[in-house]
């Protein structure tokens, strides 16, 4: 039997981004992945983050935000590293031994949206629906 194939995602707090992410590879890409996240300075899950994946039936509201270099320290392996936020956390980070590859999706941080409440759902309903096509994309390619 095949072992899953270990992918981390990374965000500068770990509190939107990441976890969509995670969530969305962990449900679409079935027991052939392992999906986790980390970032650099963990903060607590956003909870319009957590209001917007409910709406499609994922519940993060017990997920908790981990620290990169706690998961580097700890001597964590990963297949693939995806950076989801800007260029800069990638020079923050560590570099796991071993990872067959870095990628790089940058979407927009759903902590620094501007507008009312609603205008601001929005908009991250966007950056979700955004990072799952991603997902499923990377899905479809990386398994062909």
């Amino acid at each position: 039997m095949n072992q899953s194939r270990r992918i981390l995602f990374v965000c500068i707090h770990n509190s939107g981004r990441s976890q969509m992410a995670e969530a969305f590879l962990n449900d679409l890409g079935g027991p052939e992945f392992v999906a986790e996240s980390a970032g650099v300075t963990p903060r607590p899950i956003n909870p319009e983050v957590v209001q917007v994946m409910q709406e499609l039936g994922y519940d993060l509201s017990g997920a908790e935000s981990d620290s990169i270099f706690d998961f580097f320290r700890e001597g964590r392996l990963y297949e693939q590293v995806i950076y989801v936020c800007e260029r800069e956390a990638e020079e923050d980070c560590p570099v796991f031994p071993g990872v067959r590859r870095i990628l790089h999706w940058p979407f927009p941080d759903p902590a620094t949206l501007p507008g009312s409440e609603a205008e601001r759902l929005e908009a991250l309903r966007g950056i979700r629906d955004q990072i799952r096509s991603r997902v499923e994309e990377w899905l479809q390619t990386d398994r062909s």
